[in-house]
């Protein structure tokens, strides 16, 4: 297997360092990406000494926005997000909630959370209250609370029935068709209403 390359990165990158970083990567990285967009270059004293002033301009910046989601992480400590969802008597939905629509909810709610950070496992398929976490960085994390509400009562819809022949039978139709078999003479069937 071939060995890791060390490069000095030219521009920060997300998850792999900032700039005037000496970082140990792949080759088939290096090669393929790094290295033909100008991101990264074999470490020389006089090219990290060049990029000091870019490095401590990075540094700055990466302090900015870790204590500004510091800030953001202590204001989040107890929210909780409501979620009306079209759902089925048993409480399953429809569709389902992902890590987008609880982003969407908190961006709503004032609070300046992307996508990426909101550490759902797996959508959310049914009404109820479910605790996920909200995580920046390693040691960046919180729980918010979020409930999924129905669009309408559990208990207020009505039952679906199925007829002998496996079709739906809506309520109205089967009142109607009481009525019809109710006033029928002799129990013969009325001529169907339109």
């Amino acid at each position: 297997m071939a060995r890791n390359l060390e490069l000095l990165l030219t521009r920060t990158i997300e998850h792999l360092g900032i700039v005037g970083d000496i970082v140990r990567v792949r080759p088939g990285y290096a090669r393929n990406y790094l290295l033909p967009l100008g991101i990264a270059e074999p470490p020389t004293k006089s090219k990290i000494e060049a990029l000091k002033e870019a490095r401590a301009k990075a540094q700055a910046e990466v302090a900015a926005l870790r204590a500004g989601r510091e800030a953001l992480l202590s204001r989040m400590e107890d929210v909780r997000i409501t979620l009306t969802r079209a759902c089925n008597a048993n409480g399953l939905l429809y569709g389902s909630v992902t890590q987008r629509d609880l982003a969407d909810g908190l961006q709503a709610a004032g609070y300046d959370v992307g996508i990426r950070s909101v550490r759902l496992a797996a959508a959310i398929r049914r009404v109820g209250e479910y605790h996920v976490p909200v995580q920046f960085d390693r040691d960046l994390r919180t729980e918010i609370t979020v409930v999924i509400e129905p669009d309408q009562p559990l208990e207020e819809r009505e039952e679906m029935e199925i007829d002998d022949e496996g079709e739906l039978v809506r309520p109205d139709r089967k009142k109607r068709k009481a009525a019809r078999e109710a006033r029928a003479p002799g129990g013969t069937e009325a001529p169907a209403e339109a």
